[in-house]
Order: C-alpha cells, then structure tokens, then sequence
C-alpha cells in the first residue's frame, strides 16, 4: 500500500506553556549577564539583565500611556534595538503590536492603521527616502484611532518612557499575571490576493513556540550570537531571530537598520556570530563583495536560509566559504508563525538545496488535492497543508477570509503546490495562486494590479512573476494601453508608483501589448504570459 503524503513532527520536547514575558523572566534568570542584545550601528549594549528591564521601563510607559490589553500598537520602524523593545513590552502587558512594514506608503500605512484599529504607533523619524512624519501626517486624517504617535531617538519616545514613571513594578506585574498563552499578541499583515493586506493574528503560543523550536533544530544555546540583517517586521526577524534567541539564551546582533551586506559581515566578524539570516539574494550579496575573502568569518557555523529557493553553487559557497556547515532551509508563511518543515544539520547539499526539509515538531503536514481535498499518495504534486500549535488565530477581523485559508479540521491552506517524498522531505514545485517571492518578499499580482489600472495610460494589466537570476522573481506588468499610440513607459509607472507602493512591489518590466491570451472561460492565462514575455 503507497503511503499518504502526511507527516508528523513527533517529539520528545513539549511545548512551551508561557508567555513571551514569562519566556524572558526565565533567560534572565538563568543568563543575566549574557548579553541578549548587541546593535552595531550605535554601539549600545544590553545583557539579560538590563534587556528586561528596559523592557519593563517601556511596558511601563505603554501601560502609563493608557495602553489596555488587547490593545492594538503599531511598529513601524527599520531594524532598531526600541523594535526589539517594543516587541517584548507590548507583550509584557497583553497588547498586541502590529508589525508594518517599513516601505509603506501613505494609502498603505492608512489602510493597516484603520484596519487594526491602531491607537498608538511607534515610528522611526526617516530612513532613506522616506520621511515616516511626513507619510504619518498623511495617513492620519482616515485613522480615527489613531490617537498618539512616538518617534524613536527624539522627545515623543522619552515622553513615553516617562509615562511609566506612575505604574509601579507590582502593576505591572499584576498585568501579567492576567495574560494567556493564547491571547493576541501580534498581527502582521501580509499581501491579499484582493488587493488589500490580510492581518495574520498570532498568539504568544504561536509564536514563542515556533521561535523555540526553530532554534532547537539548529541547536542553539547560550553561547549563540545571532546576526539578524533580515527585517523584524517579518517573522524571520522577530520570531525565528528574537524569540528563538531569547528562549536559547542566546544574543541577537543587529547589523544596521536595513540590509548591507559589507556591515553585514562586518558585524558577524567583530561580534564574533555563530549564526547568520538571509534570503538567498542577501546571501548571494554578500559573497559577491569585492572584498569578501577579507573578513573572518570562522565564528560562525549555522544560520538559516529562507523566502525563496537556494540555488545549489550558492548553498556551496556558503557552507564551503562562510563557514556555514550547519546551514538550515526554513520554509513556512506568516499564517503559520511562520515556519513548518526544515532542514535539519545532519542533512547533505541535495536535501538543502533540493527540498524544504522535514516537518518541524508538534506540527503535522498533508499534501491534499486541490480539487477535492484528498490526501494524495506520496511523491504526487498537491496542495501543501499544515495543522498544529503554529496556525494563526485567524486573519484580524476577517471571518471570511479566515474560513477561506483554514479549513473545518484546523488545517492552514498554503497555497503552494508541494510533493512529500517518501523519505520525509517536502519540495515546492509550484503556488497554486500567482505569488510572486521577489527577494524573498512575498508581492500578490492582484495588489499591484488593481492599483495600476488608476494609471492614465493603462486600459488593462496583468503582473506576474518571471524569473531573475538576482531577486529569484522579478515583477512584470503586461499592459494594454488606452491609446496604442501612447503607451506608458517604463518610467512612467516607476513614476506612478513612486511614494504610493512599497519598492518591491513596483514592476520592473514591462511588455505593452494589444490582447492578453485567454482560455475558451475567459480567463487571462498567466502562465502563458510568463513563458512568453519573461525574457
């Protein structure tokens, strides 16, 4: 009889029962003077000790500041220690920080705002181009809730701080006492096919657990030094970065506010890192620095490697150049805390580079028939779903779309087409829908297509994702002009675009053309578009 494609993580560690505040109370207790938190870029410094207790200085200032449980407060900044900060105080005290990702535009920032019922933000001044007072004071007017906004580094922050001044450590240790492992404890809004952005609701159980773990497969401990360039308001940052450090006991090294390759490695070296993050792409800049062969990469000997496949000369190069022997491949969703089958140390090149690894404990895995729902025979393509502690509590305030993606048993629909294999290992071979991972960020076509049929010069558009030996998958816009003799340009949608959608998400090619190819049903076909203008 040919096995089902199913699998389960079975394991000898159980679960963790806490809370993210009660997982740092016990770090702290065991490593107080291991240092929890190191950022290159400011020279700044904390061990366990004096992590917690700016944690509880800020929780604090957010309780001070009439920040309720269930609250929700947003985090909109590039990768800085008062992110980390923010993330542990607002789960301290029961509120649910709202991760927004840092290239949003005014729309955008609006939108997540009024849709989580964002009533305090924390924000960065500026980075780059952007201006995050400016885009704040133009979202804020459709954002009702929104009743107070602190920027990190100036007066607004040392005023929330000195809020905390009239809650004393017995209240704020009696709101902790009220907390449940499974309350809400983050939402993190990830691109809808719809064109507006679902808002993965997760729990400290989610995702604590799904950090732990993580960190286990890759056996940290305390003597881990984490160098985290990935962004924190992805769960790569914040979950398989921050929370499987401090549940190890291990330090978190944050490199510079966004990624750099050369700080990047610069940082691994100095701080003496044992573990690096990337997508390939970051990987793939790092290696192909001029000067790469210069910096001293020796202290490290694992990281992870996720978003998008690896391809087999850079896994190479990484394990052979980086020193990376124990490598692992993570892949998951942020519906899913995020990660659901790895790759484990012991596993060879093929398994790195061919597959996504095995399930992860406590979790369970099935490859269905999209049609029927079927569990199929193993090494047959099918619909990958995952079930267990790691599946969100549902999109925030969707009930609709939440019973959309999860069905009656608790199984997360992913999606993704993928093959079990008979030895365990999980391959993605394609996405039922049409996502796009461009640098390891995931960009629905649907968003940016809904958005471009504003333009001017755009009667109809469709975007897909073609193959791009940098990015893995670049954006192309198919357009049908409005006067064939004036077709947009290039530039001019880059122009559109600009300030109103997210960088990764305008098209960087571009085809003009009179029809789109269609099926006998009148649906466009995509895939034709892809194979036939992806060049």
């Amino acid at each position: 009889m040919t096995d089902l494609s199913y699998a389960h993580g079975t394991s000898g560690t159980p679960l963790l029962g806490d809370t993210i505040g009660a997982s740092l109370d016990r770090a702290v207790a065991a490593w107080p003077d291991r240092e929890a938190l190191v950022d290159v870029e400011s020279g700044r410094r904390w061990t366990y000790a004096r992590f917690a207790s700016a944690v509880d200085e800020l929780a604090r200032g957010l309780l001070g500041s009439g920040v309720g449980k269930g609250d929700r407060v947003g985090i909109w900044a590039v990768n800085c220690p008062e992110w980390v900060l923010v993330q542990y105080a607002t789960a301290r005290i029961g509120a649910v920080m709202v991760n927004i990702n840092p290239a949003y535009r005014a729309h955008e920032l609006a939108y997540v705002l009024k849709q989580a019922g964002i009533s305090l933000l924390v924000a960065s001044q500026a980075h780059r181009t952007s201006d995050y007072r400016a885009l704040v004071e133009e979202a804020r007017p459709r954002c009702p809730e929104l009743r107070a906004v602190h920027y990190i580094g100036d007066a607004s922050w040392d005023g929330l701080l000195a809020a905390g001044a009239s809650v004393t450590p017995d209240e704020l240790a009696a709101r902790g006492a009220e907390l449940s492992c499974d309350d809400p404890i983050n939402i993190q809004y990830t691109s809808g096919t719809t064109g507006f952005p679902k808002g993965a609701t997760l729990s400290h159980h989610n995702i604590l657990n799904n950090g732990y773990f993580v960190g286990e497969m890759i056996s940290y401990t305390e003597q881990d030094r984490i160098c985290v360039p990935v962004p924190f308001y992805h769960c790569f940052g914040m979950v398989m970065g921050n929370l499987a450090a401090t549940s190890h006991g291990a330090c978190v090294v944050i490199p510079a506010p966004s990624f750099d390759p050369a700080a990047t490695l610069r940082a691994v070296e100095r701080e003496r890192c044992t573990s690096l993050y990337g997508v390939p792409t970051m990987f793939i800049a790092e290696l192909n620095l001029a000067d790469f062969a210069s910096y001293d990469l020796s202290s490290l000997r694992t990281g992870i490697m996720a978003g998008s496949p690896c391809p087999v000369e850079v896994m190479k190069r990484v394990v052979a150049e980086m020193n990376m022997a124990e490598v692992s491949i993570c892949y998951g969703m942020t519906e899913t805390s995020p990660v659901s089958t790895q790759t484990r140390v012991e596993d060879d090149l093929e398994r790195r580079t061919g597959t996504v690894g095995r399930v992860m404990p406590h979790i369970e895995v099935k490859v269905v028939d999209p049609a029927t729902g079927v569990t199929l025979p193993r090494g047959t393509a099918g619909e990958l779903c995952t079930r267990g502690y790691s599946v969100m509590l549902g999109y925030w305030d969707e009930p609709e779309r939440t019973a959309e993606a999860i069905d009656a048993g608790r199984w997360m629909h992913t999606g993704d087409l993928a093959v079990l294999r008979e030895d365990g290992y999980v391959q993605i071979v394609g996405r039922i829908k049409d996502m796009i991972i461009r640098g390891g960020e995931n960009v629905y076509p649907r968003e940016i297509e809904e958005f471009l049929y504003a333009h001017p010069k755009i009667a109809d558009v469709q975007v897909v994702g073609v193959p791009d030996e940098k990015y893995g998958e670049e954006i192309l816009a198919c357009v049908i002009p409005r006067d064939p003799a004036d077709p947009p340009t290039r530039e001019d949608i880059a122009e559109f675009c600009r300030d109103r959608l997210a960088h990764y998400k305008v098209p960087r090619r571009l085809r003009i053309l009179t029809a789109f190819p269609m099926t006998v049903s009148g649906k466009v076909r995509k895939v034709e578009l892809r194979e036939g203008y992806g060049e």
